[in-house]
């Protein structure tokens, strides 16, 4: 037996802390003592305005023999739709020329060879429109000016000044937060400190209720086109972090 003796003595220490436990939906609550505890909420805020513009969406076709005829006869009906959109009070910056192109058609007979049938020019364009009242009479102009060449793509109310209205939706948000973090404090038993931070994540705008109708289609070849402007939603969301009493 060896004179020298070996003591091992293993001594096992046990922490527990609270470290943090999650409040659904993205809300925290950190529990420990440290100098980043506190309560994080996310709140949206959301406010439905009506739209104060329309953006409109179209272009121009022709078919020909040559690509030269068919970028002509294109660049005729574009010619007079510019006309007619000048006419009606429209500025230039807000109108935009999307594409430019020319393709060749083919006629595909049941053997499988195919024949050159033509050639077909088309030009795309986005028009702003921010008289919305005036917006249906500028959309039969346009039909008009360029008859059988236009195709009209979509007819869309937008939210040109999104200033108000998100700054609406930012003051709901800061207010469900506030109003939240106090239920969440009230539930845990603690007391809601001071603001740490705010954060704003996003922005976004939403169609609520868009509706177009197009009149000038019906029996009556008189009537009048006229744009529905509906509702769209501004949302604000909002992360606010307070400190715990």
């Amino acid at each position: 037996m060896s004179n020298r003796k070996s003591l091992f003595v293993a001594i096992i220490v046990g922490t527990i802390a609270l470290s943090s436990c999650s409040i659904g939906g993205g809300d925290t609550y950190n529990g420990s003592a440290t100098k980043e505890s506190g309560l994080t909420v996310q709140a949206t805020g959301t406010v439905k305005v009506v739209p104060d513009g329309v953006s409109f969406n179209f272009s121009v076709n022709a078919f020909a023999d040559t690509t030269q005829l068919a970028i002509s006869l294109t660049s005729e009906a574009a010619a007079s739709i510019r006309s007619a959109l000048d006419d009606a009070g429209i500025e230039k910056d807000d109108i935009a020329t999307q594409n430019v192109s020319i393709y060749p058609e083919y006629i595909y007979a049941q053997d499988g060879t195919q024949t050159l049938k033509g050639y077909r020019g088309s030009q795309s364009f986005v028009v702003t429109l921010r008289d919305t009242k005036e917006a249906g009479s500028v959309v039969d102009a346009v039909v008009k000016a360029g008859g059988n060449a236009v195709q009209i793509s979509s007819v869309s109310p937008v939210l040109l000044d999104t200033d108000a209205a998100a700054q609406s939706a930012r003051e709901l948000a800061v207010k469900q937060a506030r109003d939240k973090a106090k239920a969440y404090a009230k539930l845990l038993d603690v007391d809601l400190g001071d603001l740490i931070f705010v954060n704003e994540i996003s922005a976004p705008i939403t169609f609520e209720r868009v509706m177009t109708s197009d009149r000038a289609m019906g029996a009556e070849l008189n009537a009048k086109t006229e744009i529905d402007l509906g509702l769209q939603e501004v949302s604000v969301t909002v992360e606010v972090r307070w400190s715990l009493g």
